[in-house]
C-alpha cells in the first residue's frame, strides 16, 4: 500500500464513526490468521476485539474457509423468495436445535441491525394481526441495538452515538439501566422504576427489547440475571413480547451459549448476528415462537412483511454452519472459562489505579471503565506500538478476544492495557 493509497483513504473513504475533515489514523492490514493481524509494514498485532466481537474462532480458520470455498463453486447467492437451499435449511435446523424449545421459526437477515428491525416489525405486526394498536417499545437506558432507524429508536436517547436523532425517531419508553452488577447481591429496589413504567404503559407496549446480561456499545455494563427473570414474568403476566438482542452476547461470549441462560429464561423473539458466521460473512437471524409466527401469518397481511435481497445468502449460511459446527464441539466452554480466569487475574488489580473507575469481567469480556475519556488516536497508536489491537471508545477500554487466544497472547493484551492506564496523556481532560 502506497502513501497515495492512504491519502485517498483519508480523503474519500468514510470509516465507522469517523470525521471526514479530521479522520482518525488507520492501520493497513495485509492479512489475518488465528488471533493476529499482519500489517502492511510487517508488524503483527494480537487482536483483542474479534473484529467487533464476531471473529470468535479467529481469522483464516481452515474449517470456515473450506466451507466457503466448497459453497462458492455451487452458488454464492440465489434469491430466497420461492427458492430454498441446503445451507439455509441446515443452518435453521441448527439454530432451532441450539436455542430454547419455544423458538422454532427462523427469519434470516443481513446484519445485526436488520435483525433488530425484523424483530421490531414482528412485534408490531403481531399486535396488528390481533387487532390491537400497540406501537411502543420499552427498553433500558445505556442500551445499543444498531444504527438503522428502528434500532436507533430503542438505543439510549442520551447516548452521544444517537442523541443527534432525537425528534426524528419513534418515541419509545426508556427505563433506568440496571445498577445491580452480575455478582452483586440482588436489590429489589433496582427493578422498581422499570416495573412502574411497565405497569403505566402495559396497554401500549408491543414488546420489551433488551440486551440480556451485557449492555454492549452503550456502555459495556454487566447486570444481574434477576432482571431478566423479573421482566420475563412481567411480560408473561401481561402478554407482552420479550425481544432478546443477543447479537453481541450470543454464541458463548458471556460463558453461556446464550446470555439468557444465565437467568434460565427464553425470549419470544431472539436476535442473533456477529459471531453467527464466526465473523467470516455478514448474516443475522431473528427466531420466534410458533404462536407469534402463526399470529402474524394469519393476520390481514397474510405474511410477514419483510424480505431482504440477500436473505439466506448461501455463502454466508455455509460459513455459519461451519462456525456452529466448531461451537458444537464444546471447546469454546473451556476456552472462554480460561479467558475469564486470566482477565480476572490481570484486570481486577487495576481497580485501584488513578485512571480507573471500574473493572468488569464476564466470560470472554473484560472491561476497564476510566474516569476520563480516552484520546482515541493517541491510545490507538500506543497499543499498535505495543503489538496489540484494542479499539477503545468514550471512557471504556475493553477486550473481547477470539476464543482460541493463547494465554501469552492474552497477557500481551492485558499488559498493554495496564501500561496505558499509567500514561495520563492518553486521556482527555474535558
Amino acid at each position: 500500500m502506497t502513501p497515495s493509497d492512504l491519502d485517498f483513504d483519508a480523503r474519500h473513504i468514510w470509516h465507522p464513526y469517523t470525521s471526514m475533515t479530521q479522520p482518525l489514523p488507520v492501520y493497513p492490514v495485509a492479512s489475518a490468521s488465528g488471533c493476529e493481524l499482519q500489517l502492511e509494514n510487517g508488524a503483527t498485532l494480537v487482536d483483542g476485539m474479534s473484529s467487533w466481537w464476531a471473529a470468535i474462532h479467529g481469522y483464516n480458520h481452515p474449517q470456515l474457509n473450506a466451507a466457503m470455498k466448497q459453497q462458492i463453486d455451487r452458488m454464492s447467492h440465489v434469491m430466497f423468495g420461492g427458492i430454498t437451499h441446503q445451507p439455509a435449511i441446515d443452518l435453521c435446523r441448527r439454530l432451532v436445535a441450539m436455542t430454547p424449545a419455544p423458538l422454532e421459526c427462523v427469519f434470516l437477515a443481513d446484519s445485526g441491525s436488520v435483525a433488530v428491525e425484523v424483530a421490531m416489525k414482528m412485534a408490531l405486526q403481531y399486535w396488528h394481526a390481533r387487532g390491537e394498536t400497540r406501537q411502543r417499545f420499552l427498553t433500558l437506558r445505556h442500551g445499543y441495538h444498531g444504527d438503522t432507524f428502528g434500532a436507533m429508536s430503542v438505543c439510549c436517547p442520551d447516548n452521544s452515538m444517537h442523541s443527534l436523532w432525537k425528534g426524528y425517531l419513534a418515541e419509545n419508553l426508556f427505563a433506568p439501566a440496571p445498577q445491580v452488577g452480575f455478582n452483586d447481591d440482588w436489590d429489589e429496589r433496582d427493578i422498581v422504576p422499570f416495573a412502574r413504567l411497565f405497569a403505566a404503559h402495559r396497554h401500549d407496549i408491543a414488546a420489551v427489547i433488551l440486551e440480556p446480561i451485557v449492555q454492549g456499545a452503550g456502555g459495556m455494563r454487566i447486570y444481574h440475571p434477576e432482571w431478566l427473570r423479573r421482566i420475563r414474568r412481567m411480560c408473561d403476566r401481561e402478554g407482552i413480547l420479550l425481544i432478546a438482542d443477543e447479537i453481541a452476547t450470543g454464541f458463548g461470549r458471556t460463558g453461556k451459549l446464550f446470555a439468557c441462560e444465565h437467568a434460565g429464561i427464553s425470549a419470544d423473539i431472539l436476535c442473533l448476528g456477529k459471531a453467527l458466521t464466526g465473523g467470516a460473512m455478514t448474516l443475522s437471524a431473528a427466531l420466534t415462537t410458533r404462536q407469534v409466527a402463526e399470529t402474524i401469518s394469519d393476520g390481514a397481511a397474510g405474511c410477514f412483511m419483510h424480505g431482504p435481497t440477500f436473505m439466506g445468502n448461501p455463502l454466508a449460511c455455509a460459513a455459519a454452519n461451519a462456525s456452529l459446527s466448531l461451537l458444537e464441539s464444546g471447546a469454546w466452554q473451556s476456552q472462554v472459562q480460561g479467558i475469564e480466569n486470566q482477565l480476572e487475574q490481570a484486570l481486577r488489580p487495576l481497580t485501584g489505579m488513578a485512571e480507573v473507575a471500574d473493572v468488569r469481567v464476564l466470560g470472554a469480556i473484560g472491561v476497564v471503565e476510566t474516569r476520563r475519556r480516552v484520546n482515541m488516536a493517541a491510545l490507538q497508536q500506543f497499543f499498535v506500538e505495543r503489538g496489540v489491537w484494542i479499539r477503545p471508545f468514550g471512557r471504556l477500554i475493553y477486550l473481547m478476544p477470539p476464543y482460541l487466544i493463547t494465554s501469552s497472547q492474552l497477557e500481551k493484551l492485558t499488559d498493554a492495557l495496564a501500561a496505558a492506564l499509567q500514561r495520563p496523556e492518553l486521556f482527555l481532560d474535558a
